[in-house]
């Protein structure tokens, strides 16, 4: 994880909503890029879902991690 700006996006896609890799970025006030990178990389890991090309939502495990119950240092990229 790339504190903190896993866990911004992380919180932003908790709400529930759909978002784009822009709407994410404009709301956390990192560049689109950037947020790119994070995303796939939170793909990987598990965290969240890519729901459709450019679109993501949280998953169970970002949930979780949020919540304190999951350590992401305990996890390997592809888990």
């Amino acid at each position: 994880m790339q504190l903190p700006t896993d866990e911004r996006i992380l919180e932003i896609l908790e709400s529930g909503l759909i978002l784009s890799p822009q709407v994410i970025a404009k709301n956390i006030d990192k560049s689109r890029v950037h947020v790119n990178r994070r995303l796939t990389i939170l793909v990987d890991y598990g965290f969240i879902v890519r729901v459709e090309r450019e679109y993501y939502e949280i998953a169970e495990d970002g949930r979780q991690y949020l919540e304190g119950d999951l350590d992401a240092d305990s996890l390997e990229e592809g888990e």
